[in-house]
């Protein structure tokens, strides 16, 4: 399985796998729901995977999107690479109209605030972020804007 892992994230910096990824992240959806979190086309079994739920800021309705996560401290970093597209993914300018969401790890549910990280805390994060999945040093070259990191914090 560290095999797998090891040659996933190598292609993951390929634009064509992005181009893949995207394709997938419906299907993706189905099979992380279905297994309660425990695979995951691209997440497991070495890679750490959440859903996100958060609330469509146009429409008000749920969305849920599967993401990689780098754990930090109690909370979850997550990433807007939106693989490397121009573009900011949906969700996380849903997470900036409103900071409450649900997160799903390997089946157990949790209510979370996300925080924009910024400055030196972007930095320390990025670093996180970037051990877990390299790739995101690609998209972020590709993208041209500045990707959005949040950190996720379980509410008590």
């Amino acid at each position: 399985m560290a095999r797998y892992s090891a040659l996933v994230k190598r292609l993951g910096h390929q634009r064509w796998f992005a181009w893949l990824g995207r394709q997938l992240v419906p299907v993706d959806k189905v099979i992380t729901r279905w297994s309660k979190g425990r695979l995951m086309i691209l997440g497991k079994p070495d890679l750490p995977s959440l859903l996100i739920t958060t609330t469509g800021r146009k429409s008000g309705q749920p969305r849920t999107n599967p993401l990689l996560y780098a754990p930090d401290g109690d909370g979850y970093v997550v990433v807007g690479s939106n693989w490397g597209q121009e573009k900011h993914p949906a969700w996380s300018g849903n997470l900036l109209a409103d900071p409450t969401a649900t997160v799903e790890i390997r089946g157990a549910r949790s209510t979370v605030t996300a925080t924009l990280a910024t400055g030196a805390e972007y930095e320390r994060l990025w670093g996180l972020v970037t051990r877990v999945w390299p790739a995101y040093d690609s998209y972020a070259e590709r993208a041209g804007r500045k990707i959005r990191i949040f950190r996720l914090v379980p509410k008590k």
